[in-house]
């Protein structure tokens, strides 16, 4: 059957291609040639846009298409009360390409502030949404991401010379986050998350420790973390994460299946769904599939690149939901991209075209498998 509340059989990780007028607008705006206000009119417009053309792709949901972000991560983290952006020596390095120099570091004591911009972000998303008839959908990056990319060095030691203390505050600001968005009418929340698919990768491991990240006992203090912001949400308000592997212009960045973090990614965090990767051998099989409680948990297959314009036979796609179904019931099972088509501003290696007509593909196929 098919799902009245997120996530849905057909659902979407997140971010979308930008729209030309948007990217000439922020080249505009880093000239000097536009204000910050005419930029933000262009994103409304854009937004309103990107909005009815989900809903009439056929999506249940509906995202701002992270069109106010330049990464998907690092315009919100960088707004919380304790931290800054700066520019580090090096990029993040994918696969053949590094991007560029930014990044977020820890000065003060976190905190989630009233003020956060993606608040307002969100409350025109809705207003546009609800206009639509569709669900609007928040992605926000996970509490993991702020501190596992950095690592201890990019955590001042004079705000938090211990990291229990780090982890604590981390989990507050989470929590009144999660509060703040809910009060603002947001139901479905996502966190999207690297730091679980990077656990899966030996050399990302190793990087990890390079940085001063201690790994022992990781998983379950970003496990407590995590539900420590989730626990008072109220019951209608589904809580989402996506695993991702890396999306930098159709790069990557981990390889490695499930295994190592499954048990404690779907039995013992309390999200409501996940959003995993399975459109290459890199993701590994879906026997960790067989950590899903039985119940309401939803796993959101990942089958459909976002990396690529190739377009997937549907098929294909049956054939690998009925390899899930293995391991996990069909019924907790959905289907989407396996990531978002923009983490960052430049966008992946392929046309809006060929980005609507992989919506268009889960629709279609999510209405053949599990009903109109």
């Amino acid at each position: 059957m098919q799902r009245t509340k997120p996530p849905f059989r057909a659902d979407e990780v997140g971010s979308l291609l930008r729209p030309q007028r948007i990217k000439e607008a922020r080249a505009k705006l880093e000239k000097g040639e536009i204000t910050a206000e005419e930029l933000r009119k262009a994103e409304d417009i854009e937004i309103e846009k990107v909005v009815h053309r989900q809903a009439s792709t056929g999506l249940r949901l509906a995202t701002d298409g992270e069109f106010r972000r330049s990464w998907w991560h690092f315009d919100f983290l960088a707004k919380l009360t304790g931290c800054e952006m700066f520019q580090p020596e090096q990029g993040i390095q994918f696969a053949g390409v590094q991007t560029r120099h930014e990044a977020v570091r820890v000065i003060g004591q976190l905190d989630f502030p009233d003020d956060h911009p993606m608040l307002e972000h969100f409350k025109f998303l809705k207003k546009k949404c609800d206009a639509a008839h569709v669900t609007p959908k928040m992605t926000i990056p996970s509490p993991a991401v702020l501190h596992f990319r950095g690592g201890r060095n990019a955590i001042s030691k004079q705000a938090y010379p211990d990291l229990d203390a780090f982890f604590h505050d981390l989990a507050k600001t989470y929590r009144k986050a999660v509060k703040a968005f809910y009060d603002a009418g947001c139901r479905y929340l996502q966190f999207d998350d690297t730091v679980w698919a990077y656990l899966c990768s030996q050399e990302e491991l190793n990087k990890a420790r390079e940085r001063g990240n201690d790994l022992d006992g990781l998983q379950q203090i970003y496990a407590r973390v995590i539900n420590y912001a989730l626990a008072e949400r109220p019951a209608d308000m589904t809580v989402t994460t996506h695993v991702c592997r890396g999306n930098f212009r159709s790069t990557w960045i981990s390889s490695g299946g499930y295994e190592p973090v499954a048990e404690t990614l779907l039995a013992g965090t309390n999200y409501d769904g996940y959003f995993l990767e399975y459109d290459s051998e890199r993701a590994g099989g879906f026997e960790p599939l067989r950590y899903l409680p039985r119940g309401n948990k939803v796993v959101v297959a990942g089958l459909i690149t976002s990396k690529s314009g190739a377009l997937e036979t549907k098929d294909d796609l049956k054939r690998r939901l009925d390899e899930a179904a293995k391991f996990t019931s069909l019924d907790q099972l959905a289907l989407s991209p396996q990531c978002g088509f923009a983490s960052t501003e430049e966008g992946n290696i392929l046309t809006e075209e060929e980005q609507w007509a992989k919506l268009r593909l889960a629709v279609e196929v999510a209405q053949e498998v599990w009903g109109r």
